[in-house]
């Protein structure tokens, strides 16, 4: 008796409840929750191009700084290929640095990544194309965010469209064309699936990355 009252209070609680994540079999990660690509302690997980030396930890941040690489995510979460997402990084830029994070890219040994759009990361540089602009794709003129501050960057791929907010604003709603007009090595800057990567610029620029997230839809 007792055994039937305990079944059949479980059965009332869980409808009363509704279903939860695990009863209904989703996983964490897949699509309800952000996932961490970057652990705070070590670059385990990423894999940095041409100069690994511009990369570093530094007080729970990836520091950028240095001669030009990339540091490209090649960690276990979806086997490190994404194709629709939101991402989100917290990040912080020193006067004149500049810098990038780049979706649906491939990792390469050397040179500026030729797959994938690049997201960019620029408050005070030389370049006019500031933070936020999926760049030269379409651009931002206007700063939305300041240097020596933090602020989040966040990137949003559903389909051919791509949102870009800086901390609340949108600043890129920018959805591919069925058959984008591309040149030269622009040809392969198209959504396909890919990684991510963090911009190493040049020796003048200095940028902190952190709380790095992905959820995957």
């Amino acid at each position: 008796m007792m055994l039937k009252m305990t079944t059949r209070f479980a059965i009332v609680l869980f409808l009363s409840l509704g279903c939860s994540s695990l009863l209904c079999g989703q996983d964490a990660g897949t699509g309800n929750d952000w996932i961490p690509l970057f652990n705070g302690k070590d670059l385990d997980g990423w894999k940095a191009s041409e100069n690994p030396g511009t990369f570093s930890v530094e007080n729970g941040t990836i520091k950028a700084s240095g001669p030009r690489a990339h540091l490209f995510y090649v960690g276990d979460v979806e086997n490190h290929h994404f194709q629709d997402f939101e991402f989100k990084a917290r990040v912080m830029t020193r006067p004149k640095a500049n810098s990038g994070i780049y979706i649906h890219t491939k990792y390469q040994e050397e040179g500026w990544p030729v797959h994938g759009y690049e997201v960019q990361v620029n408050n005070s540089q030389e370049d006019w194309r500031r933070t936020g602009s999926l760049y030269a794709i379409q651009d931002v003129i206007e700063n939305y965010a300041t240097d020596n501050e933090w602020y989040t960057e966040y990137v949003k791929v559903e389909g051919k469209r791509i949102i870009v907010k800086i901390n609340d604003t949108v600043v890129v709603d920018y959805t591919q064309p069925e058959n984008p007009k591309r040149e030269g090595d622009g040809v392969t800057r198209v959504l396909n699936g890919g990684t991510f990567a963090l911009q190493g610029h040049d020796p003048g620029s200095t940028v902190f990355y952190k709380d790095i997230m992905v959820r995957p839809l």
